[in-house]
């Protein structure tokens, strides 16, 4: 009897201790682990009221701002890994975007493209093998590794046939400004194509493929910045980052040193460079896969400043809501290139222009009439400051944020090259390539919805 009371008074405590902390403590409203804001308390309307989604988005938002969010659900990866209750196999789910997956049975060997001609002319093996069981976390994510060698991939779900509308936004670029205008192509891979086991490969499509049948599909007048082979001969250096889904500045370097050659521009080796360091920087990857593995493996940001170019930059950024959809947009101001980040801050890879929401013009002082307009996702922002070698302006615009007209901004701001630098995932998504055609046919200084 004194047991079962024991029990009761032990659980009744339990209760009202978290009934106290969940109605009476202030409620979170930004996840760092998850990298978002969290739901605020809706609107009241008699219409959202009536149809029963005003206490429905109640609901939601009690659940998802609940006090100390991050804390539990850190405990609960704790608790979790203790028990090793890690999410099974059949748990993997792709988010690469909304075009069908195909299936792929490619070998492990992948064949390369000449930038130039659209040739297969080699091949790269992989090699790059993990010494520890892969486990596959939720959201599509393996986990490889154990300790400070830990690293997480998201996994590929795209098929070899794929991506052929990437390849059509660049050749329509390029037919709409001719010969005045060169036009690149480079789709990035992403970690899982060169640090996934042969455990895993199960899990996830070969990105190759997908890349090859963009090049395949670009006019003769469009040139492909096949970075590929250039990133598999440097596999065993730190290009990519472990605990999140970008690479890391170093694979950055070696794809804008690959692209300088085929632009035939001016490029300078590290050496022209001061090496900075953020350390213990744990990246969007912990929250992605609830992995407390993750965590328990920061590493070094690393990152280059050309020290031997003069360069400022300008910015005009744009006000997003919390649709991310653009409402507003700023005057051009002056502001760094490198922003400055403490050392474990998750949000390091922000670093370069502080984030996406803004076009950004860097002028420099190299002198060849040369200037580029960047097109990317948030991969491509690693790229531009190894360019202000190579270029007299570096121009860069997210395919997410830009409301003006592409052919009056190129015009404009008399832009000479145009470099399409998604990657794979970005670029397999009609989201991407169609926002980029739709950039040459939106009225300029209007603010609509982004598809």
């Amino acid at each position: 009897m004194k047991s079962d009371k024991a029990y009761i008074m032990i659980l009744t405590t339990a209760v009202m201790a978290f009934a106290i902390v969940f109605d009476t403590f202030p409620r979170s409203r930004i996840s760092e682990l998850e990298k978002r804001e969290l739901a605020t308390f809706p609107k009241y309307s008699v219409d959202k009221l009536k149809s029963g989604s005003f206490t429905s988005e109640i609901s939601s938002w009690f659940s998802d701002s609940e006090p100390f969010r991050d804390d539990f659900m850190t405990l609960s990866m704790n608790i979790k890994d203790y028990l090793g209750l890690a999410a099974s196999d059949d748990q993997v789910t792709f988010h690469a975007s909304s075009v069908p997956m195909e299936s792929s049975k490619q070998s492990v060997k992948s064949k390369s493209i000449d930038q130039d001609e659209n040739r297969v002319v080699g091949e790269y093996e992989n090699d790059i093998t993990a010494d520890e069981n892969a486990k596959i976390a939720n959201a599509g994510i393996i986990i490889v590794g154990k300790g400070d060698k830990t690293r997480a991939l998201m996994a590929y779900g795209g098929g070899p046939h794929g991506c052929v509308g990437y390849a059509k936004a660049a050749n329509e670029y390029k037919a709409t400004f001719g010969k005045k205008v060169n036009v690149y192509c480079m789709v990035i891979p992403t970690a899982v194509e060169f640090y996934c086991p042969d455990k895993a490969k199960r899990c996830t499509h070969q990105e190759r493929p997908t890349i090859n049948n963009v090049y395949a599909h670009l006019s003769d007048s469009v040139k492909a910045v096949d970075i590929y082979t250039a990133l598999g001969k440097h596999a065993k250096e730190d290009i990519f980052l472990r605990t999140d889904h970008h690479w890391a500045p170093l694979g950055a370097y070696y794809a804008a040193m690959t692209f300088a050659k085929v632009a035939k521009v001016p490029f300078r080796g590290l050496a022209d460079y001061n090496r900075k360091v953020i350390t213990g920087y744990v990246g969007s990857m912990y929250g992605y896969s609830g992995d407390i593995a993750v965590k328990k493996a920061p590493e070094n940001f690393v990152f280059y400043v050309p020290s031997k170019v003069k360069y400022s930059t300008t910015y005009i950024n744009y006000t997003i809501n919390r649709d991310y959809h653009v409402t507003g947009e700023g005057k051009p101001v002056r502001g760094v290139f490198f922003a400055h980040f403490r050392n474990g801050s998750p949000g390091a890879y922000c670093t370069f222009m502080g984030g996406d929401t803004k076009i950004t013009q860097v002028r420099t002082s190299t002198k060849n009439h040369r200037r580029l307009l960047i097109l990317k996702d948030s991969f491509g922002n690693a790229l531009p400051g190894f360019l202000f070698y190579s270029f007299e302006e570096v121009h860069v615009v997210d395919s997410r944020y830009f409301t003006k007209n592409m052919k009056d901004y190129v015009r404009e701001n008399k832009i000479t090259d145009i470099l399409f630098a998604n990657n794979i995932f970005k670029a397999y998504s009609r989201h991407t390539y169609g926002a980029y055609t739709r950039f040459l046919k939106q009225k300029g200084d209007t603010f609509a919805h982004n598809i």
